[in-house]
Parts: structure tokens; C-alpha cells; sequence
């Protein structure tokens, strides 16, 4: 995978299509390709015309895995979406981001709506703004000795996915120590370009869309049917809410 650098780490990413760019931003645990790929995201967006841009997290998939919190912090993953749109010279996309994603596509297009077009933002709701509540179970659950430890059932979710991709335990719970920092109300109210809050109808993590779509200036809510957090992210009802979206508001050609 070809690399670039932010913050002094190496972070892996892929590009796939022509046309206009969407940045793909995914989940706490999870990579580029599990998270977009795998799930058949990329080709959807290609198939649309997209130029889809996936990357790992700094402490996930094929990138720098530091083990200091501070490396953590949503500011400090924005900067990696930021130099990754200047390595590619891209100067504004749409942004889809899940989960921890979607939290980091909510700090750029606050921070930095000159360069995000539209945002979707997938597996969060309002917990956008009160927070995750199993943010230390899953440390704990992360660290734990072995899986057999673990009674929580959030925990063990994390632990069997993090297990599962091979993935650096003691960067993700480092990670989760300050990566889940809250976006205030008054913040969310000040993100000015067009958001489509998606999470799935049995999601406990996210919190509710429509709360939080209805404090966004463009926002609007998609609930995908009979869909937990895990099983949301590549449910076709998802996708076709997303493309729908997109082509309202953001440059979008159907290829021949």
C-alpha cells in the first residue's frame, strides 16, 4: 500500500476510480479495507462515478501504531485526513466517515468546511455529543489477559473484532482513551455543510439520528432498518441513502 506521512507517523491508504473524490474515514478497530472495501463500499462509490479514498487510522490496519494517548486525540486524526488530501491534491470531497470515522469527519467539517463538500455520518447519532459510555469497558476489555475474562458484552465485541484482524491491542485501547472526546452542542450547530446522519434501527452505541440531524444546519436522518452497529456498515439500504445523498449534493456523474 502506498503510504504518506502526518504527525511523524506513516499511514497507509488506497485510491480506487476517477471523478469527484470522497474520502472514506473508518471505524474504531477496523481498517480501510474492512471497513470500506470488504464491505463492497469502494465499489459501490466507483460504480457511481466516485473517486473513493480510503486510509488506516494512525494505530490500525497497515499505519504507525503509536501506544501514547496523546497521538489520539480527534484534532490530531483530522490533521492525518488533511495531509492526505494535500499528499493527493485534492482540495475539497465528501467525507464518509463510521463510528470513530464519523466523529473525525464531524471535527473536519467543523474545523475545516473549505475542504469537506458534504459528510455522512454512519454509526453516530447524539453520541456524538454525550459520549461513548463503554469507552472503559472496552480498554479494559482491549487489555484483558484473554477473551475468557471478559463478561461485558460490548467488550467482547471489540476484543473478538480486534482479535480477529490481527490488530495492536495496546494502540487501539490507547486510541480509545481520548479519540471518544465529545463534539460540543454549540460546535455541532456551527457545521454549516449538508450531513446525512445514518445509524442503524438496534444500534446502543450511536444514539439516536434525528436528535442529532435536527441540531445540524443541513442535517437529515437515515435509519437503517433491523441493523446493529456491527452489521450497518455495509447494509445496501446504507449505501443507497448514501449515493442518494451525494447526488443532491455533491458533483456526481452515473459512469456509462
Amino acid at each position: 500500500m502506498p503510504m504518506f506521512q502526518s504527525g511523524g507517523y506513516s499511514l497507509a491508504y488506497e485510491t480506487a476510480g476517477e471523478g469527484p473524490a470522497v474520502l472514506c474515514i473508518h471505524g474504531f478497530a477496523s481498517s480501510g479495507r474492512v471497513n470500506w472495501i470488504e464491505t463492497g463500499w469502494v465499489d459501490t462509490l466507483v460504480g457511481a462515478g466516485y473517486k473513493a479514498i480510503t486510509f488506516d487510522h494512525r494505530g490500525h490496519g497497515m499505519s504507525d501504531k503509536p501506544h501514547d494517548p496523546d497521538a489520539y486525540f480527534p484534532e490530531r486524526m483530522v490533521e492525518d485526513s488533511l495531509a492526505l488530501l494535500d499528499h493527493l491534491g485534492e482540495p475539497r470531497v465528501a467525507v464518509l466517515g463510521y463510528s470513530m470515522g464519523a466523529r473525525v469527519a464531524a471535527f473536519l467539517a467543523y474545523d475545516h468546511p473549505e475542504r469537506v463538500a458534504a459528510a455522512i455520518f454512519g454509526g453516530m447519532g447524539m453520541n456524538l455529543i454525550n459520549g461513548l459510555t463503554d469507552g472503559n469497558d472496552i480498554i479494559s476489555g482491549l487489555r484483558a489477559p484473554s477473551l475468557t475474562d471478559l463478561t461485558h458484552p460490548t467488550a467482547r465485541q471489540f476484543r473478538i473484532f480486534a482479535d480477529h484482524t490481527g490488530s495492536d491491542r495496546e494502540a487501539l485501547a490507547a486510541c480509545m482513551e481520548t479519540s471518544r472526546q465529545p463534539m460540543a452542542r454549540a460546535d455541532v450547530r456551527r457545521i454549516e455543510v449538508p450531513v446525512l446522519v445514518a445509524v442503524g434501527e438496534a444500534d446502543e452505541m450511536a444514539g439516536p439520528p434525528e436528535p442529532l440531524a435536527e441540531l445540524l444546519p443541513q442535517g437529515e436522518a437515515f435509519l437503517i432498518p433491523r441493523r446493529d452497529h456491527m452489521r450497518a456498515t455495509g447494509d445496501t439500504k446504507f449505501k443507497a441513502a448514501a449515493l442518494e445523498f451525494l447526488g443532491r449534493t455533491f458533483p456526481y456523474a452515473i459512469k456509462a
